[in-house]
């Protein structure tokens, strides 16, 4: 009999990133996408928290193979860019030095699931930073790094998740170094939309409603990436 597969972790900040997520499942956590159950975790603002937050998760029994989302909303950098785009990340890294990048290689599936959803899509670097990225000086000088978006959280995220990779051994677990990984996250604003206030612009209800809606690219690249890993 083939085992369970490892569940999906979606992780995210800020409680209003946690809501869209959940709201988007049309189910509550724990539900299930087409490779096993998914988990929501909210980790708090800034990489440290995030850090630890995903640390715990993963020490737990049935997380120890999971793959994982870093999902939420992001500062975009390039100019084009606008509210309710969405960033899927080639790569992440702490913007500090020597920060070594944590690599995003199966983003296939989610490209793909993402097309059908008429998402307006950019890919590239994610940057981590540990703080709020203002004003156009502050983002032309992370844009030169080499950086399509920027957020606090993704970085120390996927760094720890593949960190954790093979540290427990259980069904459906990752194999020892390979835990699977990405991060999508929805631009809230941007070098021609900067965000004042969540709430009351247009912006933040646009980027709140695109990713409600980007689950069902989740649960794609949940299938897509657990399949090598099941065991007869």
């Amino acid at each position: 009999m083939p085992d369970s597969p490892a569940p999906l972790l979606v992780v995210c900040a800020l409680g209003i990133e946690r809501r869209a997520l959940r709201a988007g499942t049309g189910r509550a956590e724990g539900a299930a996408g087409d490779a096993g159950p998914v988990a929501v975790l909210r980790t708090g603002m800034g990489p440290e928290r995030a850090e630890r937050a995903v640390a715990r998760r993963l020490a737990e029994e049935p997380f120890h193979g999971a793959p994982v989302i870093a999902a939420g909303f992001c500062a975009g950098l390039r100019p084009e860019m606008r509210p309710g785009d969405v960033v899927v990340a080639d790569a992440v890294r702490a913007d500090r030095e020597g920060a070594e990048p944590t690599g995003c290689p199966d983003n296939g599936p989610l490209l793909d699931a993402l097309a059908l959803l008429d998402a307006r899509v950019h890919t590239g670097l994610l940057l981590g930073t540990d703080h709020v990225v203002r004003g156009a000086a502050g983002r032309a000088a992370l844009r030169e790094r080499g950086a399509v978006a920027v957020d606090m959280e993704s970085a120390a995220t996927l760094r720890t998740a593949a960190a954790a990779a093979g540290a427990g051994v259980g069904a459906g677990a990752a194999e020892a170094g390979t835990r699977p990984v990405a991060a999508v996250r929805v631009v809230v604003d941007a070098p021609e939309h900067e965000l004042v206030r969540f709430g009351t612009l247009r912006g933040g209800i646009t980027a709140y409603r695109v990713l409600s809606s980007v689950l069902p690219a989740f649960f794609e690249w949940h299938r897509h990436v657990m399949i090598p890993r099941r065991r007869t």
